[in-house]
């Protein structure tokens, strides 16, 4: 794992309980065809959700796949699984261990879109559930702070192709966010795979 660390923050040294980098889960040529296959085939939509207690529209394009019937965190009914999102989710699973019901597509356009500060939230309520990110596309910056300290900042780039893990407690003690970059970025898909209620 190579991080970029924010300016003058202590260099923070992630356990393997909190996270995992995975660069070059898949092939580069794998990764491209599957992002030309996603942004050609899926029905990308701009939602509306609630940030800091204020209703926002996302800067961002999304869809949800999963198990029939399972639901996001924006009680979206799951579109069923693409054949392409099926396998990567089993490869996934046979590389961490972890079993997933569903998968949120996040579609960033250029260095526009983002994500702010959050840390997710649609897991199963007294279980403990690990969440994969997956990135194909354009590199974009992976910014973690404490929320307890907000001055603790890390970073990682997340590469074409890689898969990050993240576990159940980082959620608890960590928020993540995208954020806007004035350079030019070109398409980049994030799956982060998860179980859900």
């Amino acid at each position: 794992m190579q991080p970029k660390l924010f300016d003058d923050i202590e260099q923070l040294v992630w356990p393997e309980e909190l996270l995992t980098y995975t660069p070059g889960f898949i092939s580069r040529e794998e990764g491209d065809r599957l992002l030309k296959l996603l942004l050609k085939t899926v029905p990308w939509q701009q939602h509306k959700e609630i940030m800091y207690e204020k209703e926002v529209i996302t800067p961002r394009l999304s869809a949800w796949y999963g198990d029939q019937r399972k639901r996001d965190e924006g009680k979206r009914e799951a579109l069923s699984w693409l054949p392409e999102l099926y396998d990567l989710k089993q490869r996934i699973e046979q590389h961490t261990g972890v079993h997933f019901q569903g998968v949120l597509l996040n579609y960033y356009r250029d260095g526009n879109d983002s994500v702010a500060w959050h840390a997710d939230k649609d897991t199963i309520p007294g279980l403990k559930t690990d969440i994969a990110s997956f990135s194909i596309g354009q590199e974009r910056d992976f910014d973690f702070r404490s929320k307890e300290d907000h001055r603790k900042k890390y970073s990682i780039k997340l590469e074409h192709g890689s898969l990050l893990l993240m576990k159940a407690d980082l959620q608890k003690r960590w928020e993540h966010r995208i954020a806007k970059s004035s350079f030019t970025m070109k398409a980049r898909i994030n799956m982060t795979f998860r179980k859900v209620m």
